[in-house]
Order: C-alpha cells, then structure tokens, then sequence
C-alpha cells in the first residue's frame, strides 16, 4: 500500500527525531567499521548548509532525509531513512521526490549520495538505481573505500516523480 506522508522541515527539539535519528544510526553500526560510516549525527545535520526534512503519518514520524551542500550547484543526499515498519509503502519515494524538488528550484543540477556495500543496503542501492541515480566516483571529501558506493542523479527541468 502506498502512502503520501506530510513532509515538514525538521524540528531538532523534537524527541521523535532525536529518536528517529539515534535508530539510524544504530542501524548502521554492525555494517561497516566507523572510518566507512558517513552517517550524520544529529548535530552534522544542524550544519548551516544542511536542509533536513521529515515524513509523517498523522502523529508518527516515518521518515528523514536531508541535503547537504557540496557546491553552489552539487549538494549530497544524507539520512535518508523510513521506518522498518513503514516500508515499501511509498515515504522513501515522497521524501526523496521532496528533496530533488527542493534542490531543482535552488539551482542545485546535480544531487550525490554514498550508500553502504553490505547487504544491509541491497534495497536501498535498488531504490536509488530505479529513481534515476548512476554510479560515479567518490566525490566531495569521500575517497575509494571497499563499503562505499557512491551514486548521482542529474536533475534535468520539471518535478521528481515520486513513484
């Protein structure tokens, strides 16, 4: 079933989030060793070049995703996330259509993500491949790493699908 959540723009005093945030973290601890985890605490997330931004569902919060600048026209997609529980049911889909909307009418043309090798990130890899990313080589500070794969999109003119 899908679903079309409420995307709003984070609120760092939320606990839902903190909590939310914590969870992802955790989930990325068992994949890879700490020098090959990019994920952003909450305080990397509050960075001035970094728009953060939820999904949810009535009082739930089911999803996170943020931008991260890179350039004046490249920014990083970061802490993309949906609830265990939510999934496949479309928040990952709407969050990111959100975030590559977000980013066309600022003038960013290129958006780039690194996502984990594990197979922990097989779904997640999927995702991205069949919303229009490519691989591309480490880029921004990120160098080769065995746990790293590194993905863009270029963003042509007119919204993101979110299906």
């Amino acid at each position: 079933m899908t679903t079309v959540p409420t995307i709003a723009p984070a609120d760092f005093a939320d606990p839902r989030l903190r909590a939310f945030l914590q969870a992802h973290l955790d989930d990325m601890e068992p994949t890879a060793p700490p020098e090959s985890r990019h994920a952003l605490d909450l305080s990397g997330l509050q960075a001035p070049d970094v728009r953060v931004w939820v999904a949810l569902e009535g009082d739930d919060l089911v999803g996170t995703v943020a931008l991260a600048r890179l350039a004046d026209d490249h920014e990083e997609l970061k802490s993309m996330r949906t609830e265990p529980a939510r999934r496949g049911r479309g928040v990952a889909s709407s969050l990111l259509a959100h975030a590559l909307d977000d980013a066309r009418r600022r003038g960013v043309r290129r958006v780039s993500l690194e996502t984990g090798t594990a197979p922990f990130f097989d779904a997640a890899r999927a995702f991205y491949v069949r919303h229009g990313f490519a691989a591309c080589p480490p880029f921004g500070t990120y160098a080769e790493d065995p746990h790293s794969t590194f993905l863009t999109r270029h963003l042509g003119e007119g919204p993101i699908s979110a299906s």
